[in-house]
């Protein structure tokens, strides 16, 4: 990439530097095995049903997962008014944690933060994470605070394009983002859709947090973002909340919706900033699936090393919902080396159907 290319895009009123990012996972673990083994015990399945399902999870390309509680007792039928107590406790304990952790690597006291943005699908908690982490953690009585609840996946990148915002109008020095996300809890024993087996293979817990900063420093800044709604798609993904607590919404053809739309949306996006594809030199994807990022690499025909971090975490946590961009982009930033001025895409989809896009420059 020139020099002149890396100078197309001109300086944003106010500077939106990712100085830091953190992730953590519970500590109980679910290889594939043993994923296999208590989901043979738990659905009344036989025949070629059972093994198809044996087989999406041997495909699935997930190595392992992690969960708040041993999966023995995440299979037990427990009261929604239990199931909350939990998202709550596990909620708080995880985000002080990679809050904490962030800041520290960043070099920011809580007192410094304006801006306190939490993301989660996965649970409810009035008052929101924000407040309970203001309480905890030592930040200002008079920090702004946003949750994000309701976006899903798409809500990592969502958060990442709202921090930038509020950054680069001057409105906030410091903008920490913190994402949590307990599937596990969502885990309905006596729904046999597709759906809900195919999320009690994919997807696991974590947490995760970065600091976006109007300081100078090494690292990603965030330059633009764009949303997308897919036209009458309101079906393809969600949650359905009843008596026992979310069950999920997800349409066997997500894949091919992203299929057909990703990359006239990523071209246009990056078109408008004066850029092509084949300026981009980090791909940071969420990883939805391997049949998602599998259709991303055939459309925009990208080479395997280019998503690799993607496919890593896929492998090594799952589908960790929101927080699952956070985690590919804190593999890019610690094993991964992005020329100085080089480019960046971040992309996830969710609920709506969605697509939230952010354009990183590499400083």
């Amino acid at each position: 990439m020139s020099a002149l290319q890396r100078e197309r895009i001109p300086e944003a009123p106010g500077r939106a530097l990712i100085a830091s990012t953190a992730t953590a996972v519970p500590e109980h673990v679910v290889t594939r095995e043993e994923a296999k083994a208590y989901l043979g015990q738990v659905f009344p399945l036989e025949g070629a049903r059972l093994d198809a399902m044996m087989a999406i999870v041997d495909h699935s390309e997930i190595r392992r997962r992690f969960c708040i509680h041993p999966v023995e007792y995440l299979i037990r039928p427990r009261p929604l008014e239990q199931i909350s107590r939990e998202y709550q406790e596990h909620a708080i304990r995880l985000g002080r944690h990679v809050a904490g952790e962030c800041l520290a690597r960043g070099g920011v006291r809580p007192e410094e933060v304006d801006l306190l943005l939490t993301v989660s699908c996965t649970g409810v908690m009035i008052p929101s994470l924000d407040a309970h982490l203001v309480n905890e953690m030592g930040f200002r009585s008079d920090v702004k605070r946003l949750p994000i609840t309701e976006l899903g996946c798409a809500a990592g990148a969502c958060a990442f394009a709202r921090a930038a915002e509020f950054v680069r109008a001057g409105l906030c020095q410091n903008v920490l983002i913190v994402a949590v996300e307990l599937p596990s809890l969502t885990f309905q024993r006596g729904n046999l859709s597709q759906a809900n087996l195919i999320s009690s293979i994919l997807f696991g817990d974590g947490a995760a947090a970065a600091l976006v900063t109007a300081r100078a420093g090494a690292g990603p800044r965030i330059l633009d973002a764009h949303s997308h709604l897919f036209p009458r798609s309101i079906d393809a993904m969600g949650f359905d909340l009843k008596d026992t607590g979310f069950h999920i919404v997800l349409a066997a053809d997500v894949p091919d919706l992203i299929r057909g739309s990703i990359r006239r949306l990523m071209e246009c996006f990056l078109r408008k900033n004066g850029l092509g594809l084949e300026q981009i030199e980090a791909f940071v994807l969420h990883p939805g699936g391997r049949k998602l990022i599998g259709a991303i690499e055939e459309e925009l025909g990208l080479r395997p090393e280019d998503t690799q971090p993607s496919r890593d975490v896929l492998r090594e946590y799952g589908n960790l919902s929101s927080a699952s961009v956070f985690f590919v982009l804190h593999e890019w930033l610690e094993k991964r080396r992005v020329n100085p001025g080089g480019y960046g895409l971040m992309a996830a989809f969710g609920p709506g159907f969605s697509a939230e896009q952010a354009l990183l420059q590499w400083a």
